[in-house]
C-alpha cells in the first residue's frame, strides 16, 4: 500500500472506530442508564427534556478513534487529553447542574473568593491535562506550552459553542476538516460526533460539558500533532481570544442579535 493509501486507511480507521464506539456507548446508555433519571436528564435552552448519553458516549468514541490513529507518546498524549477533559466536563454536568453561573471569569472570580466551583475543577483539571499532553507531544518547553494551550483551548471553544443542538457537533466537523489534510487524528472526533448527531439535532440527546470538552481536546491534540510552531501559536492565539470574548462567541453560536439575549 502506498503511503497515500496508508493515510486514507488510518483516517477511515479513526472515523470508523470513533462512530461505531460512540454509538454503541449511546445506545447501551439510552437502554440502561445507572444511577435513574436524576443523573441523565435534563431540560435545553427551549425547556424540553433531553438526556446527557452522547456525553459519554462521544468520549468514548473519541477514544477509540484516537487510539486507533495514534501509537506511542501521541496515543498517550491523545488518550490523556480526551479522558481527563471528559471526565472534567461530566463533573459539571452532574454537580454543577444547578450553579447559574457561567464562563471561565465566573469560576475564576469564585476561585479568588475561596470557593472552588465544579467550573473551577474543570478549569484547572483541563488546562493541567492539556499541559501534560502537550509535554508528552513536544520536545522544547515553549512549544509544551503553546500546545498545552491549544488543547485546552479547543476543548473550551467547543463547549462555548454548545448552546443549541447541534453546533458544537458544527464547529467539530468544521474544525477537523482541515485536520484530516494532516493527519488521522481529526476524523476520531468527527467520527465520534457524527454518531450521535441525529438525536442532537432533534433535541433528544445533548453531549454536555462531558462531550464537548473531550471532543474539543481530541481537535486540539489534532491541531498540535498536524502543525509546526507557526500553527500552534496561531491556533493557541485563535483560542485564548475565544476564550477572552467567550459570551460574544457564544452569542454566535446561538444565533443572538445581541451578547445579551438568552
Amino acid at each position: 500500500m502506498t503511503g497515500t493509501g496508508k493515510r486514507g486507511a488510518g483516517r477511515f480507521a479513526a472515523l470508523v472506530a470513533g462512530a461505531a464506539v460512540a454509538r454503541a456507548g449511546y445506545v447501551a446508555l439510552r437502554r440502561g442508564r445507572p444511577g435513574g433519571p436524576a443523573v441523565w436528564e435534563r431540560k435545553n435552552f427551549a425547556g424540553r427534556a433531553v438526556d446527557l448519553c452522547a456525553g459519554p458516549a462521544v468520549v468514548a468514541g473519541a477514544v477509540a478513534g484516537a487510539a486507533a490513529a495514534t501509537s506511542g507518546r501521541q496515543r498517550g498524549a491523545a488518550v490523556l487529553a480526551v479522558l481527563a477533559a471528559g471526565a472534567c466536563g461530566a463533573y459539571d454536568d452532574v454537580v454543577g447542574a444547578d450553579d447559574p453561573r457561567r464562563g471561565f471569569r465566573a469560576h475564576l472570580s469564585a476561585l479568588r473568593d475561596g470557593e472552588l466551583t465544579s467550573g473551577g475543577v474543570k478549569l484547572i483539571g483541563i488546562s493541567g491535562a492539556g499541559l501534560v499532553a502537550g509535554a508528552l507531544l513536544e520536545e522544547r518547553a515553549v512549544d509544551k506550552v503553546l500546545a498545552g494551550v491549544v488543547i485546552a483551548g479547543a476543548a473550551h471553544f467547543v463547549n462555548l459553542v454548545d448552546v443549541r443542538p447541534g453546533r458544537a457537533a458544527a464547529a467539530v466537523l468544521a474544525l477537523g476538516a482541515p485536520g484530516l489534510l494532516k493527519g488521522a487524528l481529526a476524523a476520531a472526533p468527527m467520527g465520534a460526533v457524527t454518531a450521535v448527531l441525529p438525536e442532537d439535532l432533534d433535541g433528544r440527546t445533548m453531549i454536555g460539558d462531558a462531550g464537548a470538552h473531550a471532543l474539543g481536546a481530541a481537535l486540539g491534540v489534532a491541531v498540535v500533532v498536524g502543525n509546526g510552531r507557526a500553527g500552534v501559536l496561531a491556533h493557541a492565539v485563535g483560542f485564548v481570544v475565544a476564550a477572552v470574548l467567550g459570551d460574544r462567541v457564544s452569542a454566535v453560536a446561538r444565533g443572538a442579535a445581541s451578547v445579551g439575549a438568552r
